[in-house]
């Protein structure tokens, strides 16, 4: 029988604890699957996969990532890394949970799942600590080029030299997340981009830890983040020989439309990524593990864990 349970590890910054859940299944442990949510979420969004993966041999642990979820000290840290240093505050962070997941199940092998923000927290450990994982898989990814990073970096340090890094500034908001809604007939409200499903979408909107307004700081901290793995020199640190799973759908805004996530697949391969895999799913838009298909997304993860994980 599976079992769920949740704890909690104090983060790199020395202040806050990060709240984690854990799905544990009956007997071995084929594979421990670390979980990197994306931004405006939490972890508890992840449960169904969670449970159908654990039922199947693998444990699922995942963390809320400081500003999110149950990781925040009080209402004002919604949508904030910290002062400085947030965007390795949250790597750091996905660092010590690795070590205590590779004590706890030494002969177990490591899977890093990164979505959204997840997958460039993901992108990011990958070249800082390359071999950490056996298997790496990113959902709902996206390219971003170096000027873009930069400029975006810029605007959100100049909200923050106006207001301070916890303004929520609705301008960096628009800026960033503003045209995602593009060509979506009959929406329900301003965040059907993240899926088909509209019953996902009316949990998602009525949910206060979800699509918040983030803080400048944390735009700021993300914009240094996506500067940091467009990077040559970055992408040339990973470990050559991981397989890489990336997963999307082809109506996804933050992967441009599957554009983005095969120039991000390509560059892996440019730097020497011997084994990437790309799937998109026709249709679907940016949580392919809540679409409408998702039980067809589980099986292509579960396949795909299947064929790479060591017999």
């Amino acid at each position: 029988m599976v079992r769920s349970n949740v704890f909690s590890f104090c983060s790199s910054n020395g202040v806050n604890q990060i709240h984690c859940r854990q799905w544990t299944p009956e007997g071995d442990v084929r594979a421990v699957i670390q979980i990197v949510h994306g931004v405006a979420e939490y972890i508890e969004r992840y449960n169904d996969f969670a449970a159908f993966m654990a039922e199947r041999g693998f444990l699922i642990v995942r963390d809320d990532h400081l500003g999110h979820g149950q990781s925040i000290a009080d209402d004002s840290e919604l949508g904030w890394f910290g002062e400085e240093n947030g965007w390795s505050c949250l790597v750091q962070d996905e660092k010590i949970l690795r070590e205590q997941l590779r004590a706890q199940h030494p002969d177990a092998p490591l899977v890093l799942f990164g979505h959204s923000m997840g997958s460039f927290i993901a992108r990011t450990y990958l070249g800082w600590y390359p071999g950490d994982h056996e298997l790496c898989i990113l959902s709902g990814t996206g390219y971003h080029s170096a000027i873009v990073c930069k400029a975006g970096k810029m605007l959100a340090q100049r909200e923050i030299r106006a207001h301070g890094s916890k303004y929520r500034s609705k301008s960096l908001q628009n800026i960033a997340f503003g045209s995602y809604m593009k060509g979506i007939d009959d929406p329900l409200g301003e965040n059907d981009w993240i899926c088909r499903d509209k019953e996902v979408v009316r949990k998602y909107d009525a949910d206060p830890l979800c699509g918040f307004t983030t803080t400048a700081g944390l735009m700021r901290d993300m914009m240094e983040g996506l500067g940091i793995i467009c990077r040559k020199s970055h992408l040339a640190k990973m470990d050559r020989e991981m397989p890489v799973l990336f997963i999307a759908g082809d109506a996804d805004p933050v992967g441009s439309y599957g554009k983005g996530v095969n120039k991000t697949a390509a560059c892996f391969r440019q730097a020497g990524m011997s084994d990437v895999s790309v799937k998109l799913y026709p249709g679907a838009r940016h949580e392919v593990l809540n679409e409408l298909n998702k039980q067809e997304v589980w099986d292509d993860v579960l396949s795909w864990l299947e064929q790479k994980l060591p017999r």
